[in-house]
């Protein structure tokens, strides 16, 4: 079994963000791309952002015990992790490095334990949430408040994590991040 980092946060939070320049910075980290049962978004692409599986298809997924851990987000709506995605990465002598939601994050710690880094990203307030989720354009304001309203749930499960991370300034949130990475993978 290798190592692996979690990075869970509230929709919004920028914890996509800083993953993203994380897996620029450090080689040796590579993302796990988790399945949903959800369509693609915008530009999303299959195999590049997520596994897109048919509901019949993750459910088959799940009775086939092919994940490490899964979940229904939002009613209809699963993501997982799958087994393969998993030993694939570990084969390459590699860091998984997880972008997941907080109940998922919680999971992943718990099947991984002293072998997982959690790390929580945090907005600095459920206002500036609401903000970013409507700049970002992607989602109607009904499902912008389904999300905020999420979040003020997820807050409360930032203790259950190794690390919180509050990213007010996104360099400073990275450099954090980079700092918690370096000291977990020397250890």
């Amino acid at each position: 079994m290798g190592k692996v980092i979690i990075f869970s946060a509230p929709s919004g939070s920028g914890k996509t963000t800083i993953v993203k320049e994380l897996l620029e910075r450090y080689p040796q980290l590579e993302f796990s791309i988790s399945a949903t049962s959800r369509a693609p978004r915008g530009a999303e692409q299959n195999g590049v952002d997520y596994y897109f599986l048919s509901q019949e298809e993750f459910a088959r997924a799940v009775a086939e015990e092919r994940f490490v851990e899964w979940e229904e987000v939002y009613k209809g709506t699963c993501y997982g992790t799958l087994r393969s995605e998993v030993e694939r990465i570990w084969a390459k002598g590699h860091v998984i490095v997880f972008d997941v939601d907080v109940l998922g994050g919680i999971n992943l710690k718990r099947i991984f334990g002293d072998e997982a880094c959690s790390i929580f990203i945090m907005a600095p307030s459920v206002e500036e949430l609401r903000r970013r989720l409507v700049a970002r354009g992607t989602d109607a304001p009904e499902a912008i408040e389904r999300r905020v309203a999420k979040a003020e749930f997820e807050l409360t499960k930032a203790p259950e994590f190794d690390h919180v991370v509050v990213n007010d300034r996104l360099d400073d949130a990275v450099t954090r991040a980079c700092e918690i990475l370096e000291a977990f993978i020397a250890r």
